[in-house]
């Protein structure tokens, strides 16, 4: 009568684990994204999941499921249907990009933790924060999600899964720029695992941290977090996976020491690991291998690796990106490099590896470029160096300057006549080191007297 009168729809029935009497079958609830469904819950069959796999539409399937996880029975198989039913509802959700709803279903689904084992509640919880996670533009509700599973987790004294999603978490705060909480995450639960001798999770800590450190430049720490997870890797069985990721991460460290030989061969092991399991971040590995040989001027390498049977599986804006630079390097044209960075700015100046590498290499081209063209002259006008070069004459005239004071060559800068005045070579004479060996040897004899004359005197 109420309800007829205000026009007003009854209060949604909440999923229901444990034996209680049904909401009324004629009533319909809003789910809150503009499903409506019916409240009465369907029976824990595998005839109710195969409805809801027929379904027409996900909404419909959606709605399907989730009648049938209200149903109150917690026999042994029906809680076995409800878990299949949460996997199915969890992938159909982020098909649909319905993130708040992933979220207010694991808030949901807490009553049903306590009727199943605690690692298959592990395994739940942890496939839903993935779900979120392929969902795009969800780091915020990714964070937030995290915080409250941790904080229920620590109510609940789930001590396995709780260290999982605080690793998790502390990823999602590096990707977000927020080192100082991750880091402070991070320090406290490095020692929790140590003391539990986790290996398999502290090597993902440990090469969290070492991520985290290399964002914050400090490579002395990155180095020894990525040596601590080696390490813990050597006693137990790492996933594929997992060793491409170690091997990705020292790749990167060795890059930045220069020596990218090295860093060649580790981003060659990683995109091994990553091509076997067609994972996308081989692209990534295969990207930065380009990029080892462009910078130790092998750039003719490039177009090889990209031709090959492997290459051919990733070719892309990334791949194309890498084989513009190469070309840049190839001819010494400055010009070259500036339009690939240009044509490929996401591929390039975005990633911030890439980057980073790419701006001492525009350094040396800019360098190369302007030896090549001083050669001829013994005295220059700088506006005319800046004209060849196609460069702004300020900027010119400061990388001039330090090239002199690195002594890439021998001149001076005229700034009254705005001209640059390049000096011969000048030659050693070769008469100055003779002469300084000479009298070191001299006072070698001198000592040897003294010494003898000493033991005759006594």
């Amino acid at each position: 009568f109420l309800s007829s009168h205000l026009g007003s729809h009854p209060p949604p029935c909440p999923l229901v684990f444990a034996r209680s009497d049904p909401c009324p079958v004629s009533d319909r609830v809003d789910t809150g994204s503009g499903i409506t469904m019916s409240s009465s819950y369907l029976p824990t069959t595998t005839d109710s999941i195969a409805r809801a796999l027929e379904a027409k539409t996900p909404s419909e399937a959606i709605s399907i499921l989730y009648r049938v996880l209200q149903n109150p029975s917690s026999a042994p198989d029906a809680v076995r249907i409800k878990e299949q039913a949460i996997t199915n509802l969890s992938d159909l959700l982020r098909q649909v990009n319905r993130a708040e709803e992933l979220k207010s279903l694991l808030a949901q689904l807490r009553p049903f933790f306590a009727l199943i084992p605690k690692a298959k509640t592990a395994k739940i919880v942890r496939g839903i924060i993935d779900d979120v996670a392929k969902i795009p533009g969800t780091s915020d509700l990714q964070i937030s999600l995290c915080k409250e599973v941790v904080q229920w987790t620590r109510a609940e004294k789930r001590t396995f899964l709780r260290q999982r999603v605080e690793a998790k978490l502390a990823g999602l705060l590096m990707e977000n720029k927020e080192y100082s909480e991750a880091l402070n995450l991070l320090s406290g639960l490095i020692k929790e695992v140590r003391r539990l001798d986790d290996k398999l999770l502290l090597v993902d800590i440990d090469l969290l941290e070492s991520k985290l450190h290399f964002s914050l430049r400090n490579l002395p720490k990155a180095k020894a977090s990525l040596t601590a997870a080696r390490t813990a890797a050597n006693a137990i069985y790492v996933p594929p996976a997992q060793q491409g990721n170690i091997d990705l991460q020292s790749g990167i460290l060795h890059a930045e020491e220069k020596d990218y030989k090295t860093a060649y061969s580790y981003f060659f092991e990683a995109f091994e690991a990553f091509n076997a399991l067609e994972d996308p971040r081989a692209v990534f590995s295969l990207k930065y291998m380009l990029l080892c040989k462009i910078m130790v001027s092998q750039a003719d390498d490039v177009a090889g690796i990209i031709s090959s049977k492997a290459g051919l599986q990733y070719v892309g804006p990334e791949l194309d990106a890498m084989k513009a630079v190469a070309d840049a390097h190839a001819k010494r044209s400055l010009k070259l490099f500036e339009i690939a960075l240009r044509d490929f700015k996401a591929q390039l100046e975005e990633d911030p590896i890439v980057h980073r590498h790419l701006s001492s290499l525009y350094d040396t081209l800019l360098e190369q470029n302007l030896c090549r063209l001083i050669e001829p002259f013994s005295r220059v006008e700088i506006t005319h160096i800046a004209e060849l070069i196609e460069l702004p004459v300020d900027h010119v005239e400061k990388k001039l300057s330090q090239m002199i004071l690195d002594k890439k060559f021998a001149g001076t800068l005229d700034q009254g006549a705005g001209c640059l005045v390049i000096f011969d070579d000048p030659k050693t004479d070769a008469i100055y080191p003779t002469t300084l060996e000479t009298i070191s040897n001299i006072g070698k004899v001198v000592d040897s007297l003294y010494v003898r004359s000493a033991k005759i005197m006594a």
